[in-house]
């Protein structure tokens, strides 16, 4: 066995032990968290200076600057090639963003995963929001936004004014999309 492939085989175990802690601290979390809040509540928090901020690559090549994102409502969601849910959502996804895009909504996604599997998924499975390639920075700023088990899928909603109006970890459903957006217009 060459060195390359048992380097590759140590980093997939070291993903794999990971990913398993991840899900049993979200599970103790989800257990420990669920009588103080109800899911998808936001709560009162305003997105910093650093959150506008940041700037990812896209995958087609280019910049996703979240400056350019302020002052409309923004649907960010957290997502990857191997999440299946994830994968699931993003036809939703997509057509909330075409459906609304008119009435100032913003969809963003962020991958966090590897590039070259991201551009691979989009070419097959094209959607027409942006996206970002967010990697492991991605899986700290999912942490930092609320999701402290750092599970996938996870969407966060902003208001216009950078108020998060929604947080939900897990796949959306047309009715979280609806209600958002009736949230929005009547709000």
């Amino acid at each position: 066995m060459s060195s390359t492939t048992t380097r590759r085989r140590a980093l997939f175990a070291g993903v794999a032990v990971v990913a398993a802690a991840g899900g049993v601290a979200g599970a103790l979390w989800r257990e420990r968290s669920a009588a103080s809040a109800a899911p998808g509540t936001a709560g009162d928090a305003m997105m910093d200076a650093a959150f506008w901020a940041q700037r990812f690559d896209r995958p087609e090549g280019g910049e996703l600057n979240f400056q350019g994102l302020r002052g409309k409502p923004l649907l960010l969601n957290f997502w990857a090639t191997w999440c299946p849910p994830c994968v699931e959502e993003l036809p939703m996804i997509d057509r909330f963003f075409r459906d609304q895009a008119t009435n100032g909504w913003q969809v963003v996604g962020l991958a966090i995963d590897q590039p070259s599997a991201v551009r691979k998924f989009l070419e097959r499975t094209p959607v027409t929001f942006p996206n970002g390639l967010a990697g492991l920075q991605g899986t700290e700023l999912v942490k930092q936004l609320g999701n402290s088990n750092g599970g996938l899928p996870f969407t966060l909603v902003l208001d216009a004014g950078g108020k998060v109006m929604a947080r939900k970890m897990g796949q959306l459903e047309a009715a979280d999309l609806e209600g958002w957006r009736r949230a929005q217009v009547h709000g």
